[in-house]
Formats: structure tokens, sequence, C-alpha cells
């Protein structure tokens, strides 16, 4: 049974989602974040204290994207994957970590010094707010460049699991507030991902793993 460690709206969001495209059995333990701190516990499971942690059978993995990767080629075939064969291979595995290495990474740091350090350091928090909205224009492009249906999605023609990784990146900035400058292109897509009974079933989830009492504020 796959095990997934998760935090309300966290980057563990990708890999629930994921399992819920794909339609697969697993268990869902929802903690506090920051879990390092608001569960100790968590620290024998994953030392580093970050969210998500996966385990499935004699595997355990921590990066969300790489999460996404691993279930929908592992656990496949499935549509959400794209074969090393197909000519958009290079492009699926491309969206795939932007989502996290280029869009996720700058709103951490808005994460941090707008939400949990307020006060210390806006200035920062301004900069990466601006650097993940100019890293943004790539994506308003890529949905531009090619017209309904196939254009409803980044790429291959269909949604992938560089939909989801993208995706959440655009839930952490509505989070934010940074979604008031998702371009028309952009809100739209945000429109559809939100949509899909994959994305609802795995909101629907966390809340319904959650302990009881727990807080379930967006973080």
């Amino acid at each position: 049974m796959i095990r997934l460690y998760h935090c309300t709206d966290a980057r563990s969001f990708r890999p629930l989602w994921a399992l819920e495209e794909l339609g697969l059995d697993y268990e869902l333990t929802v903690m506090p974040f920051p879990p390092r701190y608001r569960a100790k516990d968590y620290m024998a499971v994953n030392p580093l204290g970050t969210i998500p942690a996966l385990v499935d059978g004699e595997t355990f993995m921590t990066e969300s994207a790489a999460i996404v990767q691993y279930l929908v080629t592992r656990h496949g075939p499935s549509p959400l994957a794209v074969d090393a064969s197909d000519p958009a291979y290079g492009a699926w595995l491309n969206w795939l970590h932007f989502g996290e290495a280029t869009l996720t990474f700058p709103q951490t740091l808005v994460l941090r010094y707008r939400r949990f350090e307020p006060g210390k350091a806006e200035v920062v928090a301004d900069d990466y707010a601006k650097w993940f909205l100019a890293r943004l224009k790539a994506v308003d492009r890529a949905l531009q460049a090619t017209a309904p249906p196939e254009g409803d999605w980044l790429c291959a023609g269909r949604f992938t699991a560089a939909d989801i990784s993208v995706g959440y990146a655009l839930l952490l900035a509505a989070q934010l507030g940074l979604d008031a400058e998702f371009t028309p292109a952009i809100a739209a897509y945000w429109a559809r991902l939100q949509a899909r009974p994959g994305f609802q079933a795995a909101k629907a989830s966390q809340i319904r793993h959650a302990p009881a009492g727990a807080e379930l504020s967006p973080i």
C-alpha cells in the first residue's frame, strides 16, 4: 500500500492529486505545517522534516515532482505520462520540473516572509513575487501557442503530470494572492485544473483524512 505524508495544500498536494488521477489505493497521513515543529514524530519517517514523504514498498521519496513522475510511470501505463519515444517527452519532463524548480521555489520565499515571518523581509517577498510572475509568462506563451483543445494543456495535447506540477504552483499562487496577476489564459487554465475530478478528490481527501480538530487553513 502506498503511504503519503501530507500537509494541507503543501507540495505534497502534487502526489496526492496524482494518486487520485491514477485511481490508486493509498493511505494518507495529514499533519500540521510545518511538521518538523508541530508533528515531531514525523522526523522518524523523514529526518529532513520536509513534506512530502512517500513510501511504496521499499521505495522512499521526498521530492514532489519526482514522486509524481514515479507514480505515473511506475504505476502506469497512464496518459499522465509521456513515453520517451514521444516527440513531446522533452517538453513533458521540462514542464514537470519547471513547476517546482522555477515556479514554486520563489513562492516559498513569498510564503515565508509574508505569512510566517511578516515584518522581517517584505522587500524580499515582493522581489520573489515578481520573479514568480515573470517566470509564469512561459506558461502563458505555451497555452496560447496551440489552439484548443490541444492548447488546453501544456504538452502532448492532453492533461499530463506536467499539468499537475505546474498546477500546484498556481494553487500556491492563489493561496498567496498572486492569482490577481494571472493573464486571461492562465486564469482559464487554472479554472480547468480546479474543475478536474482528480483535483477535487484530492482536496476532499486531505479534509477527510485530517485528524479531528486539525487546522485546515491553507499554507
